[in-house]
């Protein structure tokens, strides 16, 4: 019998692929999404976990994914609502000259997106469930060339914080700092594989009070396990 079980948008690459590894060896069951289920199907190979295809623009398709997460895994311990965009090149997209056509995609799928997963996993969340939404430094600080997605992560951020307000389980936002995904483009800064480990501490292991309505990160991470 699994230990927990979590639900895990933007799960086929980057951190959603490395942050999937990890809950597996941690003894989780889950319901992996992805815009294409195929492009799952690797990286569930050989777990407990199920690729279900869902597109967060769209609520009718979040509300199929979590229809088929809640028959497979009944009730959610973690809910990682993870699928996000960078539309363009990462750090050269100030915000005076993006399209409007780029702040709607990253409107619609970093923040409505994040709204979505949550809106519709929320009935099915354990009483003891949490909620975590990744974020980073430019949500919060003004940060040259990020342009709209800064803004859409800021309101991906203010979602998470309403959502604390109003349910009874834990919803948080987690900042793995610097890290070298397909939507950074960047050669510097953390793997994946090395800041999966935050996301399991955020979801097992740190008191509720640490991620309810608060942003979490690496330092509280490495404070709490070294």
């Amino acid at each position: 019998m699994a230990d927990f079980t979590a639900v895990i948008t933007g799960a086929s690459r980057g951190i959603g692929a490395a942050v999937t590894e990890a809950y597996a060896e941690a003894g989780g069951q889950m319901v992996l999404g992805a815009r294409e289920a195929s492009s799952l199907e690797a990286i569930a190979d050989g777990i407990d976990a199920t690729p279900v295809a869902v597109d967060v623009r769209d609520e009718d398709s979040v509300a199929a994914f979590v229809d088929a997460a809640a028959a497979e895994l009944g009730t959610f311990d973690v809910v990682l609502a993870n699928a996000g965009v960078y539309q363009g090149p990462s750090g050269k997209t100030p915000l005076p000259a993006d399209s409007y056509e780029r702040f709607d995609e990253h409107m619609a799928t970093n923040a409505r997106g994040v709204f979505a997963t949550v809106k519709e996993a929320q009935e099915h969340l354990a009483p003891a469930g949490r909620v975590l939404v990744p974020s980073g430094k430019p949500a919060r600080e003004p940060t040259p060339g990020s342009g709209s997605y800064a803004v859409s992560k800021a309101a991906a951020e203010a979602v998470a914080r309403g959502f604390s307000a109003d349910l009874d389980q834990a919803v948080g936002v987690v900042d793995p700092g610097q890290v070298q995904t397909d939507l950074t483009e960047k050669e510097f800064g953390r793997t994946p594989d090395e800041v999966a480990g935050l996301y399991v501490w955020a979801a097992r292991e740190a008191p509720t009070e640490t991620i309810d309505g608060a942003v979490t990160g690496i330092k509280e991470w490495l404070q709490a396990t070294r």
